[in-house]
């Protein structure tokens, strides 16, 4: 079975998709700012699947320097890394113009500009392996923009879908590599991340929404959006709608 590295694995959709992919049989590698949150969530895998090889390495992804550093030391303890799932991601935001800068910099830092640091260590690790599975958790709000606090949040996630899609391209026009892309947008899924969100719309929790997530991954889709019902139909309409629709439903 692959060797998977997860990012942003300490918590959330990285962490339960860490425990899914252990019951199916992968090895993990996985990365997160709080060490010590990896470290539980390593003893409850190994205690449900005693199989299983699990690493852990405290990772803050807006640190370059220490993303290639990880992702090469994780390929050096595996031996290879068959899967790199570029997760970690951050939900602050504010509306552009009323003084919070730094939260708009900090989301786009840590979604779009760590997002490139991770997909280039992972790169190069493949194209060293000459094969790989690489894949982009962006959002369904990547559709389109958003409004309010949304803006800059939205638009990091539709920037690592357009990041993943030119890969993507690169890659089918090289047959000498088997390096796969996929780009994952997720519906709204319960997590640490929007748990401060009350009733939203199709909101489903946390093991449903990833067990859709991990099955598009297995089946190495190139675009999925999950869970299929409603997203699917609701991103083709958030593409196409008025302004006015979006608004009122995302």
């Amino acid at each position: 079975m692959p060797t998977i590295l997860i990012t942003g694995a300490s918590s959330g959709l990285g962490a339960e998709m860490a425990r899914q992919f252990a019951a199916k049989g992968h090895d993990l590698a996985l990365a997160a700012r709080r060490l010590d949150r990896l470290e539980e969530l390593r003893a409850e895998i190994l205690a449900a699947h005693p199989a299983t090889r699990v690493e852990v390495r405290e990772l803050d992804v807006t640190d370059d320097d220490a993303v290639f550093e990880v992702v090469h030391a994780f390929a050096e303890d595996f031996g290879a890394l068959d899967r790199v799932i570029v997760n970690a991601g951050l939900g602050k935001g504010a509306r552009l113009g009323t003084g919070k800068y730094y939260a708009n910099r900090q989301t786009a830092m840590t979604n779009f500009v760590a997002a490139i640091a991770q997909a280039e260590a992972a790169m190069e690790v493949f194209r060293a392996q000459k094969r790989g599975h690489l894949v982009f958790i962006s959002s369904i709000v990547a559709m389109r923009g958003m409004p309010k606090s949304m803006a800059v949040y939205a638009a990091t996630k539709a920037g690592v879908a357009n990041l993943a899609e030119g890969l993507r391209s690169e890659m089918q026009a090289t047959p000498d590599l088997d390096i796969r892309i996929s780009t994952i947008y997720p519906g709204y899924i319960r997590s640490e991340l929007n748990e401060h969100v009350e009733n939203a719309l199709f909101m489903v929790d946390t093991e449903t929404g990833v067990r859709a997530i991990v099955d598009a991954i297995e089946n190495e889709k190139a675009d999925a959006r999950v869970p299929t019902w409603p997203w699917w139909p609701l991103g083709t309409v958030a593409r196409y709608a008025p302004l006015g629709v979006i608004r009122r439903f995302f």
